[in-house]
């Protein structure tokens, strides 16, 4: 029998995280994810399910996913010059980025960001640092970065760009000088692309530290998983050695790769999402005791002034509206809720659910 607590065979640092929760969104009106709120039209998901009836699935899927790269690289513009790894979504591959460092490495984002980056540093052990963004604007603090790239010296810094959960697109000017400051990697992490007009895709090769990440999961296949990584090529080849095999299944290569080739009804989607973001951004501005954030996401994050966001929050859930409550992570979320766009009547319910909530 073991003579101490099993438990104390797993790290310190796993010992002392907490794991990251997801809400149960059963019986709600579910706006706390960023996902797309819209399904396939009839005529797309009959074709697609006569695609999947070839589907080899007592085979193992290709292991480099070599014809769905070829789609992800034509409708995302990548360079020929620059390679492409495939994930498990995007937390796989900001996984593999940190696992192929060395032990003491040091991991750098601005914060609030995204908040894989420092759980899965911390996961492995590396050194994380959070540098704050400007309170209020939610802008790059330059002088902060500068310094904090000179004395960590990081081996990689996440830029998420629009980041998450502020919404906004820092100055591309002040992302290209981070390039230039950065002794190790820059991951440009464009998840939310689909709704933002900004990239830097176009900028691979210019850089040789630059890599650009994105996902399908916000153009409407979050249940598929799918994240890729573009960058040059010697540098994924010594990425791709820490990648599992078959890490990308064959259902998974097979949709996206015709969703891809046949889905203009997800640029639509896409189009009516940024047409009610407006219209919720809208209606916020003009809501009191609120106050709304600029997005270039398919989310807006707003600050409550007169209430508790817990209190908010909990007001909303109680009227079967459920969105993110950003304010436990503290610092500059203090008091900010995160609403995902979704339908217009679902965005109809929440502003409804949202007065009632400030003025019960």
């Amino acid at each position: 029998m073991p003579t101490q607590p099993l438990e104390a065979l797993f790290r310190p640092e796993i010992l002392s995280m907490s794991a990251y929760h997801i809400a149960d969104a059963s019986n709600f009106i579910k706006l706390d994810a960023m996902e797309n709120p819209y399904s396939w039209p009839d005529d797309a998901q009959q074709r697609w399910l006569e695609l999947l009836k070839t589907c080899p699935i007592n085979r193992y899927p290709d292991p480099e996913a070599k014809t769905l790269a070829e789609a992800l690289r034509r409708a995302n513009g990548i360079p020929e010059q620059s390679a492409l790894l495939l994930g498990n979504g995007s937390d796989e591959i900001i996984q593999i980025l940190m696992m192929a460092l060395t032990p003491d490495a040091t991991v750098l984002a601005p914060e609030p960001g995204f908040v894989m980056y420092k759980q899965v540093a911390q996961s492995l052990g590396l050194r994380y640092q959070g540098v704050p963004l400007i309170a209020e604007t939610f802008e790059l603090d330059m002088p902060a970065m500068r310094t904090a790239i000179k004395t960590a010296q990081p081996a990689l810094i996440f830029l998420a760009y629009p980041n998450n959960p502020t919404g906004n697109l820092f100055d591309a000017e002040a992302l290209k000088e981070i390039l230039a400051l950065a002794p190790g990697l820059v991951v440009i992490d464009e998840a939310y692309a689909p709704f933002a007009d900004a990239s830097f895709i176009d900028q691979l090769g210019h850089y040789p530290n630059l890599l650009v990440m994105r996902t399908v999961s916000k153009l409407g296949l979050a249940g598929l998983r799918l994240g890729f990584l573009a960058g040059p090529p010697e540098l994924l080849a010594q990425l791709n050695k820490v990648r599992l095999p078959y890490n990308i299944n064959s259902l998974t290569q097979l949709t996206v790769e015709f969703a891809l080739n046949d889905g203009d009804f997800l640029l639509q989607q896409t189009q009516t999402l940024c047409q009610q973001r407006a219209l919720v951004m809208q209606a916020l501005q003009a809501t009191t005791g609120i106050k709304a954030y600029p997005s270039s996401a398919n989310f807006i994050l707003f600050r409550t002034l007169d209430k508790a966001a817990d209190a908010v929050f909990a007001a909303l859930k109680a009227q079967g509206v459920l969105i993110k409550n950003t304010s436990p992570q503290g610092g500059l979320l203090n008091n900010c809720l995160r609403v995902t766009i979704g339908k217009p009547e679902e965005n109809q319910a929440f502003l409804a659910a949202l007065a009632q909530a400030l003025n019960g």
